[in-house]
């Protein structure tokens, strides 16, 4: 597939969303005259994954320039469009309006973290990157300082971030095709799995380009199109971005008048009571197991002894039979189950609120997380490897800095319609859902419960839906407002195409990342540097397929939600490239061991901050009782903090200590100095 101008380019495209438009008018007339909603969220599937498919073979290519670095051939306009596409994982399609849904002003991080970002990239990065022309991050970082042990660091930090990001997406994959085609979850990531491949395989960074712009077109249109007829329902206005304010006020009458409702008190207070038992039970440990299971098989031998219905005796056996099997067990489930009705049990949060809280103190702790999970999603966004690496494809400097502008501008259409999107969605949830007969909760409640991303449990018995008793997982709020808002089921399949879009753009474009590290850096740069054009794809499409069925096993484990997920790959991307990537350009003094000893400083201590914070046990190396308390109250999803604070002083004070390279300046001249006068 060659594409010889950026005229043949738009008409290739246009056409493309022409098909797709009437391919979506086809299945609602379809639906109209009876299409089972199974067989659109299918059509939906394999017509879009199969249209990736089509570009993916047809951009085809053994050059090693196309493969890696799409020729560099790609204009600005469109490597924004890939960027976009690349950018807005099913972290941000599917989990960002969800997370702003349920924190409201502090979910606000996120996209000032993600937007801020870019800013970076443009200053401080893309045009000297894409005038070193070459075609990953380590080989940048190899050159800067010289020798192999940065370049593999390098190499494991990219991996690293990468893999945690991949698996995010691919669990994105496994919930949307569970629920919109009823495959099993482990079964569906593995469908996503195939569509990664058939974009990625064959045709290396210039098959993933091509697709990503298709996937960012599909994703775009979908993200705006429910909220845009929620709008126009609610407020006569299709243009939810003007009017959503509006709507935020009916929202905080809503959470005046059922926040404080005596039966809205009341099942708050059984959870605390809850709470206040799991926290005894654990206390007690091991007598309290001993005891609950004593008095289950009381209660058993009673029941036979009394000739009760086999039923009842067949529910007690099975709760007998889930207890714990040990102390260790029953204390990691019951504080679960503690921490669960802590939250259910906690004042909601007013979705206007900035930093609600009861005290001073606890308003600051949540300005510290505000600003740290700003800071990190800022410098993690201008150190991933997978959207640096895009900066390398395109014709000039300058039209590397061009393209950062398009990023920006196609991220923004989805980044303010998500304020809009959690503001309906949420008076969609209060006005229509909240204090009605939990026999008549609408079908989509119990569609998402299989999932396992919605929970209803009626603990004070009067057969009513309070908030405190609805328990949404973020990732539901996007794929599941069509429903909730009563739309054609054909939206909720456009929805679906659309988060499938974003999930697996991101993937193949990290994907491809892990593998070009791994064949490129690691075996032709290092291992084997004779080796053939053929050879060094043929392994790098040989990595391409272990580690996305190694990816999709891990995301079949359904490891955390696809936020906290991401979260934590911005953090480690951010401790071990920001500080050495910044420090590399702009300070000639930065030397091979202050880098080398900066990013390994930086990224262990990222990684330690999230396991002592987020994890109690490590079953795998058997250690338990390992969490503890935050650094001033620093959640785990902004470790970055420490990690590129701490990677920048260990750089600078290592560096200061050991004499400098000669070459930098040199390479240093090369970069900034053609960079500013060329902008070719």
């Amino acid at each position: 597939m060659r594409f010889a101008s950026l005229t043949r380019l738009q008409r290739y495209y246009l056409y493309y969303t022409g098909t797709f438009a009437l391919f979506i008018a086809l299945l609602a007339v379809l639906e109209q005259h009876g299409m089972p909603p199974r067989w659109i969220g299918y059509a939906f599937l394999f017509f879009t994954i199969a249209m990736y498919a089509i570009i993916g073979v047809a951009s085809r290519t053994s050059d090693v320039s196309e493969y890696y670095v799409a020729g560099r051939r790609v204009p600005a306009v469109f490597n924004g469009m890939a960027t976009g596409a690349d950018w807005m994982s099913a972290a941000s399609f599917i989990g960002m309006a969800g997370t702003l849904y349920l924190s409201g002003f502090q979910g606000l991080a996120y996209v000032i973290g993600w937007t801020g970002g870019f800013v970076l990239v443009a200053l401080l990065l893309a045009p000297y990157l894409r005038r070193f022309e070459q075609y990953t991050i380590p080989d940048f970082l190899g050159a800067r300082y010289g020798g192999n042990a940065i370049r593999l660091v390098a190499v494991a930090a990219a991996i690293l971030a990468s893999f945690v990001y991949v698996v995010a997406q691919i669990y994105g994959v496994g919930v949307i095709t569970s629920r919109f085609v009823s495959l099993q979850f482990e079964i569906g990531v593995f469908v996503g799995l195939a569509g990664i491949l058939v974009c990625s395989f064959l045709g290396g960074m210039r098959a993933v380009t091509w697709t990503q712009v298709a996937q960012y077109l599909i994703l775009i249109v979908a993200y705006i199109t429910p909220v845009a007829i929620l709008s126009w329902n609610v407020t006569g206005n299709p243009v939810p971005q003007l009017v959503y304010g509006k709507v935020l006020q009916e929202v905080t009458h809503l959470e005046e008048r059922l926040f404080h409702s005596p039966a809205e008190l009341e099942v708050r207070q059984l959870y605390r009571e809850r709470a206040d038992l799991y926290a005894q039970k654990i206390m007690q440990l091991p007598d309290s197991l001993n005891h609950e299971r004593d008095q289950l098989s009381t209660q058993i031998n009673q029941l036979k002894a009394s000739d009760a219905q086999m039923k009842d005796i067949v529910a007690l056996e099975r709760q007998r039979r889930e207890l714990p099997q040990d102390p260790d067990q029953a204390r990691a489930r019951w504080e679960i189950a503690m921490f669960s009705a802590v939250d259910r049990s906690k004042p909601p949060i007013h979705h206007a609120e900035a930093f609600p809280a009861e005290t001073e103190t606890e308003r600051d702790i949540l300005r510290i997380n505000f600003l740290a999970l700003v800071f990190c999603l800022t410098v993690g966004t201008a150190a991933l490897p997978h959207v640096l690496v895009r900066y390398y494809t395109t014709p000039t400097v300058r039209q590397a800095r061009e393209s950062v502008f398009w990023s920006l501008l196609f991220i923004l259409l989805l980044y303010i319609t998500a304020p809009a999107y959690a503001v309906f969605a949420k008076y969609e949830v209060l006005a229509h859902l909240a204090e009605i007969p939990i026999t008549q909760l609408p079908s989509w409640v119990a569609a998402w419960a299989k999932v396992g991303l919605v929970g209803i449990e009626d603990i004070n018995g009067d057969g009513i839906l309070q908030l405190a008793e609805l328990s949404l997982n973020p990732d539901v709020i996007v794929l599941a407002t069509p429903e909730i808002a009563g739309m054609p089921y054909v939206v909720s399949g456009l929805v679906a195409a659309g988060g499938l879009a974003a999930a697996l753009s991101t993937a193949d474009g990290l994907l491809l990342t892990i593998t070009s590290a791994l064949s490129h850096d690691v075996y032709y740069r290092i291992v084997r540097p004779g080796a053939s054009t053929q050879f060094r794809l043929v392994i790098s499409k040989s990595m391409l397929l272990v580690v996305a069925v190694l990816a999709a096993t891990v995301a079949a484990q359904k490891p955390g939600t696809i936020l906290l997920m991401v979260a934590w790959a911005f953090s480690i991307a951010g401790s071990a490239f920001f500080p050495a990537l910044v420090l590399g350009i702009f300070w000639e003094r930065a030397t091979r061991a202050g880098a080398l000893a900066g990013m390994v400083v930086g990224v262990m201590l990222s990684i330690y901050y999230i396991l002592r914070v987020e994890f109690d046990s490590i079953p795998w190396l058997g250690i338990s009782g390992f969490r503890m308390e935050p650094w001033f109250h620093v959640q785990s999803t902004s470790s970055g903090l420490f990690g590129v604070i701490a990677g920048f002083l260990t750089i600078i004070v290592v560096s200061l200590m050991t004499r400098a390279d000669p070459r930098s300046a040199s390479f240093l001249k090369t970069i900034r100095v053609q960079n500013g006068a060329a902008q070719r």
